[in-house]
């Protein structure tokens, strides 16, 4: 028998913050300064006012990018920013020694491969949720990734694919990454961060062309003008420090947040991540029979940098 954890045992206490009133580049600045996925928005007085994401971040870009387009400008196309070395699962490696394996290499998830190199499906900090759920409720054993990992042909994209297409992808589905496949090969992936990254290259340039161009005051104030809070999620989730690991669990099972912030009297004290609950549950809800099971299959890790294509 364990004892279950609450919220103030594994939250964040140390945060990066944005005021509203920020640029929404110098917003999307810091998230990737400081490797985070979003961040909460507060005014003066530490009262969350929303959370500003890499989600919010591409549909503040999108638009620049949309208008640079029109003007002329070459967008460049998956195979120029694709991360090609990844850490890669087998479907026979145990659930949570795949958790383990995220956390370990600091990823919130990983394509899965056969021993041909076939293309099978995404684990995810997500699906790893449902494994850690079904521990506790079900008091299931440790089974293989194969029965957790997501199926979605859907998120698959091409290496001809625009970087504006896959932008908008990710606009209207709650995945962090999307597979790139050669037949049914896995050649590459691209992340929300990969897309940012190379959407934040193309907006700086763009934002220097018409000011050297001397285009309209509409067109500038259309990329200088942007705020974080105009793109902010207000109706963010959000938790207490009493909320205990399996109720915050199902809350990030049944939403698509990465994030909770939490509030004392509306006030930020501190924040709680998908990451968080993983490292706080996986050992404590591991089984505890000894496993016989297949290694990970995996490569170097994901490259941080932005590729050459963008510099």
């Amino acid at each position: 028998m364990y004892e279950m954890k609450t919220v103030r045992d594994f939250m964040r206490c140390q945060l990066v913050t944005l005021d509203p009133e920020t640029c929404v580049l110098d917003g999307i600045g810091n998230l990737l300064k400081h490797n985070i996925s979003g961040a909460p928005v507060v005014d003066s007085s530490g009262v969350l006012l929303g959370v500003f994401s890499e989600k919010c971040s591409m549909s503040s870009l999108t638009s620049v990018l949309e208008i640079g387009f029109e003007s002329g400008m070459s967008v460049p196309r998956v195979k120029s920013f694709m991360t090609r070395d990844l850490v890669t699962l087998s479907p026979e490696i145990d659930v949570f020694d795949a958790i383990d394996h995220l956390l370990k290499k600091c990823i919130s998830g990983a394509p899965v491969i056969n021993a041909e190199g076939e293309y099978q499906g995404v684990f995810s900090e997500k699906t790893a949720m449902q494994a850690l759920i079904a521990a506790v409720y079900d008091q299931l054993p440790g089974t293989s990734v194969a029965h957790y990992m997501d199926l979605d042909r859907n998120r698959l994209v091409s290496e001809e694919d625009l970087l504006l297409d896959v932008a908008h992808r990710f606009q209207k589905t709650p995945y962090r990454r999307f597979p790139v496949l050669r037949g049914n090969r896995l050649v590459g992936q691209i992340s929300r961060r990969d897309v940012l990254q190379a959407e934040q290259c193309m907006a700086l340039d763009v934002q220097a062309r018409f000011r050297s161009a001397g285009d309209s005051p509409e067109k500038r104030a259309a990329i200088i003008s942007r705020r974080v809070g105009d793109y902010m999620d207000r109706d963010a989730l959000t938790t207490c420090k009493g909320a205990d690991l399996l109720s915050v669990a199902q809350m990030f099972l049944n939403s698509p947040y990465r994030r909770l912030p939490i509030l004392e009297h509306g006030k930020l004290v501190g924040l709680v991540s998908r990451r968080d609950v993983l490292q706080a549950a996986a050992g404590l809800l591991r089984p505890s029979a000894t496993r016989c099971t297949p290694e990970t299959l995996y490569l170097s890790p994901v490259r941080k940098s932005v590729p050459d294509s963008l510099r």
